[in-house]
């Protein structure tokens, strides 16, 4: 018998990817999302069932649960989220709090009275100290540093009580609960202009538009890394299907490299060389990569997609997106 799987947040851009890939490996797969339709693909190209639901509704949510057979994984990737524009200005506080946790705790009530098998909860690097984050050339994201807590946004203090929420329902209700912190994830198929976008999709935008000259927040000296949307969904994929280890592990890339760095790597993409202007902004932690010793230990896997080859097919996508 086929399995079964919920995506929820499955009209978004990571749980359109997962969406794909579940379908493709024989899954018969339910996606759901607030959104009408799926925000780049076609619905039938990701899943078997696309729904419209507000999530933060538990009477919605129910809905969803009853008319089907019951899930065998649930992956929960629903959220009020953005990039740095959205998330670092403290102008959407309430609401990324109050929505999230609201979807969060209808899905685990949910689970744990209907038939669920696992479930996966899409955490984030965000939750990490800020103080741990002030180098940018060596941060502190090891998965053991998260406490004593003290995240740099509310978007990571909401992260970090689901997590533990989470973590609750697996020791008091026995739903079988997966973790991972995602650590900027990006590729085609994602949202790439009007705020909510993450900082390699707004640098591929910029340098498509540019006329010569891009801006960038801060200094630029600013340390992330970026992982490619194919090979995070690969990591979500052998944590699920592996028995022994609930997490909070982290899901990322540890290419390291500065906002700068980022935008000739995205201008070697579009063959240009453009100037830099830098400009004020939010720019959030000053360095943050994924430590993932963790990871290797329990799923004895690594990310296989570079940087460079990344923004590349990402940059392909998105100068197309904004010729159409």
């Amino acid at each position: 018998m086929d399995k079964r799987a919920l995506v929820l947040g499955g009209g978004g851009f990571i749980g359109g990817h997962l969406a794909k890939r579940l379908k493709d490996d024989g899954y018969i797969v339910t996606a759901v999302d607030i959104k009408e339709q799926p925000e780049f693909w076609e619905s039938h190209e990701i899943c078997h069932s696309y729904i419209t639901a507000d999530l933060r509704d538990y009477a919605s949510f129910r809905a969803i649960f009853e008319k089907d057979e019951g899930f065998d994984e649930v992956y929960q990737l629903a959220a009020d989220m953005g990039g740095a524009g959205y998330l670092f200005t403290g102008e959407n506080d309430a609401n990324v709090m109050h929505n999230s946790a609201l979807i969060n705790l209808n899905c685990l009530e949910l689970a744990a009275k209907k038939n669920v098998g696992k479930v996966f909860y899409s955490s984030s690097a965000c939750i990490y100290p800020e103080h741990n984050q002030m180098d940018p050339k060596n941060p502190n994201c090891v998965e053991s540093s998260v406490y004593p807590a003290a995240p740099d946004s509310e978007y990571g203090w909401e992260k970090l009580f689901s997590e533990r929420l989470y973590l609750a329902f697996n020791k008091n209700y026995s739903v079988a609960v997966r973790v991972g912190r995602f650590h900027n994830v990006y590729g085609p198929h994602g949202t790439w202009e009007g705020g909510k976008e993450k900082v390699p999709a707004a640098m591929c935008r910029k340098v498509a538009a540019s006329d010569g000259e891009i801006e960038i927040w801060g200094d630029g000296e600013q340390t992330r890394s970026f992982l490619f949307v194919d090979d995070c969904v690969e990591a979500v994929i052998r944590f699920m299907r592996q028995d022994d280890f609930l997490g909070p592990v982290n899901i990322g890339s540890e290419e390291m490299v500065s906002i700068n760095e980022l935008a000739r790597i995205a201008m070697d993409a579009a063959g240009r060389q453009l100037k830099i202007k830098h400009i004020e902004g939010p720019i959030g932690v000053l360095g943050r990569t994924s430590d993932n010793a963790l990871y290797r230990e329990k799923m004895d896997w690594s990310p296989k997609i570079s940087l460079n080859e990344g923004v590349a097919r990402t940059y392909k996508w998105i100068e197309a997106q904004a010729r159409k």
